[in-house]
C-alpha cells in the first residue's frame, strides 16, 4: 500500500500538461546616441562616450521609445564613436556613438495570463 501512493503521485504529476513558456516579439533597431555634454580631449570624449553605462542609458531608452512594454534584450553593436570639436574651443570634441544596433523585446499577446472565455 505504502508503495502504491508514491506511484501514484508521480503518475498523476506526469499526466499534468506543463505550462506554455512565454512568447516573445523581438525587434532590431538602429540608432544614434547624444554627443556628450562636456567637451574634452579626444582621448577622453571617446571613452566617455563608448562606456557600458552610457551604451546601455542609451539602449534602454531607444527600447522605451517603441512603445508600452518594449524591454532591452541585447546590444548587437555599439557602432562607431564620432567626434566634433567644439565651438569654444577646437582642440576638445563631442563625441557620440552612431549606428548603434539593439535588440528589444515584447511579451507577445495572448501567451501569459488567462485569455476570456478559456477558463
Amino acid at each position: 500500500m505504502r508503495a502504491f501512493i508514491p506511484s501514484a503521485l508521480l503518475l498523476l504529476l506526469s499526466s499534468i500538461n506543463p505550462a506554455q513558456a512565454t512568447e516573445y516579439i523581438y525587434r532590431d533597431i538602429m540608432a544614434n546616441t547624444l554627443p556628450s555634454a562636456q567637451c574634452n580631449v579626444e582621448n577622453v570624449a571617446k571613452a566617455v562616450s563608448s562606456r557600458d553605462v552610457n551604451l546601455n542609458r542609451y539602449a534602454k531608452r531607444f527600447c522605451q521609445m517603441q512603445g508600452y512594454g518594449w524591454h532591452l534584450d541585447a546590444i548587437k553593436t555599439a557602432g562607431d564613436t564620432v567626434c566634433t570639436s567644439c565651438p569654444s574651443n577646437q582642440s576638445q570634441q563631442k563625441c557620440s556613438q552612431q549606428d548603434m544596433v539593439v535588440t528589444c523585446k515584447r511579451i507577445k499577446p495572448g501567451t501569459v495570463g488567462m485569455l476570456p472565455g478559456k477558463g
